[in-house]
């Protein structure tokens, strides 16, 4: 049986995940404004990079029903079972050039990012990540991650047969705007809503929410 593509229903909760979280008091400001989920940095290169250590005391601090999300980007594999054995995030996402296998082989449920541009044949990037929890689409930027640019939400298919978090240049202004066109299942912040690279601020995570949750209505 074919799949069938993924439709959010009428008037769907938005699901938030605020990504780069750094502090413990970042990521209860996101729970307590009503994230869905946080995201941890496993690289490097960010400024948002998080070590082990460091990550788990930022899980261990966060409320009941509130998700940790490990992001890598090319990470080997000992780093990566490092990680889920120490902070055990309820997703793993892979934002380099992972395949299919280097993603199923921690036995874990994952996200797989789609670099937006020109040529990307993103039904074909389902297909080949059928066993992805749901795709994140981000802006492409010669580095990875999506470096806080928006891409052209015109150029999504419209049966795509996954969930899709929707990521690249979104705050408090855009968000409205890009749920009601696009209707993701859910969208991912972390430029957006900071007061410096890596520290977030409070009060652009409560009025990033808040207009979330506008467009929900």
């Amino acid at each position: 049986m074919s799949a069938t593509p993924f439709s959010p229903p009428p008037r769907h909760r938005t699901r938030i995940k605020i990504c780069g979280i750094t502090r413990v008091e970042d990521a209860q400001a996101a729970a307590q404004a009503g994230a869905d989920a946080i995201g941890l940095v496993f690289y490097p290169p960010s400024p948002r990079n998080v070590g082990v250590a460091q990550a788990r005391e930022i899980a261990l601090s966060l409320p009941p029903f509130v998700s940790v999300v490990a992001l890598f980007v090319n990470a080997a594999p000992q780093r990566v079972e490092e990680v889920i054995d120490a902070v055990r995030p309820a997703l793993l996402q892979f934002h380099g050039d992972e395949t299919p296998e280097d993603c199923t082989r921690y036995r874990h449920p994952y996200l797989r990012a789609a670099r937006m541009r020109e040529g990307l044949d993103l039904l074909d990037f389902a297909s080949r990540f059928s066993t992805s929890h749901a795709l994140v689409l981000d802006a492409f930027v010669p580095e990875y991650g999506g470096g806080g640019e928006v891409f052209d939400w015109s150029c999504i298919p419209a049966n795509v047969a996954h969930p899709l978090v929707l990521s690249g240049g979104l705050h408090a202004a855009n968000v409205t705007q890009a749920i009601r066109q696009v209707r993701p299942w859910a969208i991912d912040v972390s430029s957006g809503v900071e007061a410096s690279k890596g520290i977030k601020s409070a009060q652009r995570i409560a009025e990033f929410i808040a207009a979330v949750r506008a467009a929900d209505q």
